[in-house]
């Protein structure tokens, strides 16, 4: 009886309402829990940014932003057109680029790349080509760009290693009139549009736009890699340097412009070391001023082979007599013959010999991430190095061993390879103080963009640096 009396009394206890103090302070604790997981949330959050804010690249939570705002209406573009007049041909590129929603730094999204061939300094005696073939291009920047953004559009152009090399007078009568016909473009241009750009400027602007593009650019400086660029009539190498040694050298160290502030670089530009001035020191040795040349790094075979550079045409020849073989095994069907070839040994000597009277080895270089891109990506595509589409990595001793191969080959298609790959790998090697195990990688284009310093002038052009 009182154990059926006991379960009634807690059955209708069990059905009765919650006081209402106990009811208040069940809920003052669930608001304390929720208010302490907040605090702890926020405290680990604040710990992982302070431990780790080096390694978030700049770019996270900017695409999901900028997609909102986007949706929203928020889409301001801006554009800048960037004419390359390089050594061996000019390029125009246009970019198009949106400012970001959360700091306003430039998120590149999409360019216009068109080439033509010579470059400025070819018509150095004739001013009003040179100018027809920059409107060429300029034409295709036009159809590129919407017409309402033209007016508020930067526009430059800048001359490389091709004019730097020209007397100073036929550089200038050429580049006046550039300015001139720069004044009657609808693009928004200025008395300093148009200049021959320095060395230094290309390398750094070539450092810009390969770790922009990689998204290595605004984080920590040592996550960034080095950006070796191969011309026609220069090459610079360029780096953000932490070795005593390095920061030693102040004249080679300049400030890069970055989205969240400057980043120090260094930066070195070789006058005469880019791919098409070398070549034309290395066939003319010892020739005097002739323009019909011989030279023992190209194959025998090899008769008056047209060579343009400077407004000057070489007419090259191999050695005439005197000249290496190699024994090819004859085989069922045939004897044995005797080809000439170029010996490697010869042809490197006189070209590590140029390379060192400009050169020096860079202590820290080696121990960086190297990316290299122009000539460098051209001639390994070229002779099967890496994929022509997807680019690649290399080790420098990929270059000689090439170059050994190419050199014993009779290539009339293409008669100066053994002397360009020559050129490149002791270029890496004996100039710059690469190991023969350096890895290398080579591309044309990162995430579909070109690679060009150009991408470096638009951005410090738009920022106004």
């Amino acid at each position: 009886m009182n154990s059926e009396l006991r379960r009634r009394k807690l059955k209708e206890s069990n059905g009765r309402p919650i006081p209402k103090r106990k009811r208040k302070e069940a809920e003052s604790n669930s608001i304390h829990r929720s208010l302490l997981c907040l605090i702890l949330s926020g405290t680990i959050l604040t710990v992982f940014i302070i431990l780790y804010i080096d390694y978030i690249p700049w770019h996270l939570g900017h695409r999901t932003v900028d997609s909102i705002a986007k949706s929203f209406g928020y889409d301001k573009l801006v554009h800048a057109v960037v004419i390359d007049a390089g050594s061996t041909g000019s390029r125009v590129l246009a970019f198009t680029f949106h400012e970001a929603y959360l700091d306003g730094h430039l998120i590149l999204d999409k360019e216009l790349f068109e080439y033509t061939k010579p470059g400025l300094s070819s018509f150095a005696d004739s001013p009003e080509k040179g100018v027809a073939s920059i409107n060429s291009l300029l034409e295709k920047a036009k159809k590129e760009i919407p017409e309402k953004y033209w007016s508020s559009t930067p526009l430059i152009l800048r001359a490389t290693a091709g004019l730097r090399l020209l007397p100073q007078e036929k550089a200038e009568n050429l580049l006046n009139s550039v300015r001139d016909f720069f004044k009657k473009t609808p693009f928004l241009t200025n008395d300093n549009s148009v200049a021959i750009m320095d060395g230094t400027d290309e390398g750094i602007f070539s450092w810009f736009t390969v770790n922009f593009l990689l998204e290595r650019i605004g984080g920590n400086p040592e996550k960034t890699v080095a950006a070796l660029d191969l011309g026609g009539g220069s090459t610079q190498v360029t780096f953000s340097p932490s070795t005593p040694e390095t920061l030693s050298q102040k004249e080679h160290i300049h400030q890069a412009i970055a989205p969240q502030g400057s980043i120090p670089v260094f930066t070195r530009s070789y006058l005469g070391l880019g791919l098409m001035a070398a070549r034309k020191e290395i066939i003319t040795l010892n020739q005097g001023t002739n323009t019909n040349v011989t030279s023992e790094c190209v194959n025998p075979i090899i008769k008056n082979k047209k060579f343009t550079y400077g407004g000057v045409t070489y007419y090259v020849s191999g050695l005439k007599e005197n000249y290496p073989t190699m024994k090819i095994p004859g085989g069922s069907y045939k004897t044995a013959e005797l080809v000439p070839i170029v010996s490697f040994s010869a042809c490197s000597e006189m070209i590590t010999e140029y390379i060192k009277k400009i050169a020096k080895p860079i202590g820290e270089l080696p121990h960086k991430q190297i990316n290299a891109f122009s000539y460098y990506f051209d001639r390994a595509s070229e002779v099967g190095l890496i994929d022509e589409m997807k680019g690649g990595l290399v080790k420098v001793s990929q270059f000689k061993e090439t170059a050994r191969t190419v050199c014993k080959q009779a290539n009339v298609e293409q008669p100066f390879m053994c002397l360009d790959l020559t050129f490149i790998w002791s270029l890496l090697e004996n100039g710059f103080g690469l190991r023969p195990d350096t890895k290398v990688f080579l591309f044309k284009k990162i995430n579909g963009h070109e690679i060009s310093w150009a991408l470096g002038a638009a951005y410090g052009l738009l920022k106004g640096s």
